[in-house]
């Protein structure tokens, strides 16, 4: 009697038996559709922001350097409006906060005297420069017409109180206009507008790295003050101008070309799209230049 209770079957009804088969089908698939989700969706999704991240980082470090727009001569020229050369180019000194002696955007004390030179002498001073402003505010001819500064400084002194006229938009396919010719009020004489020039032609720039992302911002931003020394700006490779500023230190050199300096030089030197990193390499380039 004892011996049939030992091998019994636990197994006593039909319900019992394909409940049985069915778990023994069920459960391992589940546990097979887990895994693979753990494989596949769970550790992958940790993994990929870092992954997506570490690829927008190393894409950002390369931009300034790999980075080119292929301008096709014959295409139409699209021209800014006031309001995107302003943000572009003109808010660092004009906008909030701007720096002192600038006539911030909307200001009408501030514009109130400029306003009086009418249209054409405030382009005169922005084309020439004046005082911490560089010449074009820091464009260049071949980057923004005088067509769109025009339209910029428009955009500016109406929101002080102006009521200048938007400018007559250049026939399509005419060619622009002389840069380094300001339009003179009438009766005046028109005076020859000089633009520094440029240190040395700027080159592509073959490697990767700081010293080339330095010269390179240089290039394009930063020689248009310190290659002819405007509005006291240190001149690239004068060592006696840049003596004072080296001994202040690296941290506050890499500073001020952040925040911009009281003494003139806007925030970013203009190049608002600049990244910090780019900006500190500029100034190691330009340091290195003056040691």
């Amino acid at each position: 009697m004892s011996d049939d209770h030992q091998h019994e079957s636990p197994i006593k009804t039909p319900k019992q038996l394909i409940t049985i088969i069915v778990l023994s089908f069920v459960v391992p698939i589940a546990l097979i559709v887990l895994l693979v989700n753990y494989v596949t969706g769970g550790k992958h999704g940790e993994h990929a922001p870092g992954a997506v991240a570490q690829s927008e980082t190393v894409g950002d470090r390369i931009k300034p350097v790999s980075a080119y727009n292929l301008k096709d001569p014959n295409a139409p020229k699209v021209y800014l409006t006031g309001e995107a050369l302003f943000k572009q180019a003109c808010a660092a000194c004009h906008g909030a906060p701007g720096i002192p002696g600038s006539p911030k955007f909307g200001d009408k004390e501030g514009w109130g005297p400029r306003l009086a030179q009418g249209l054409e002498g405030l382009f005169a001073s922005a084309v020439k420069g004046k005082g911490a402003m560089p010449p074009r505010g820091g464009t260049l001819p071949d980057d923004v017409s005088d067509y769109e500064l025009h339209r910029a400084i428009v955009y500016m002194a109406n929101s002080a109180g102006a009521s200048f006229q938007e400018p007559v938009a250049p026939p399509a396919g005419a060619p622009a206009a002389p840069a380094t010719a300001a339009a003179a009020p009438a009766g005046a004489a028109a005076a020859p507008v000089v633009i520094p020039p440029p240190v040395a032609a700027a080159a592509p720039v073959a490697a990767a790295g700081g010293a080339g992302v330095g010269k390179a911002l240089y290039e394009k931003t930063c020689q248009v003050c310190h290659a002819a020394g405007v509005a006291g700006a240190p001149k690239f490779g004068d060592k006696a101008a840049w003596a004072p500023h080296i001994a202040k230190g690296m941290a506050e050199l890499y500073k001020s070309a952040v925040t911009g300096t009281p003494k003139g030089m806007p925030p970013k030197g203009t190049a608002m799209d600049a990244s910090d990193a780019d900006l500190k390499a500029a100034v190691d380039y330009m340091v290195g230049a003056a040691k």
